[in-house]
């Protein structure tokens, strides 16, 4: 994550260096990505539940 964020940024590619700032951080707060919970049999959190239910959480 943090090369693509290196890259993003080198490049001038803004839309995509945010969209990987917003992931990078959700790794960073969680170890990992919330989302995949259900898909990969993983229990959720109480704090990834709330963080799933919260406005702009999802991509």
């Amino acid at each position: 994550q943090n090369a693509s964020l290196r890259l993003y940024e080198a490049l001038g590619l803004e839309n995509n260096y945010r969209f990987a700032v917003a992931h990078q951080e959700i790794v960073a707060r969680f170890g990992r990505y919330p989302h995949r919970n259900a898909i990969l049999g993983r229990p959720s959190t109480d704090e990834e539940l709330v963080f799933l239910e919260e406005a702009g959480s999802s991509f």
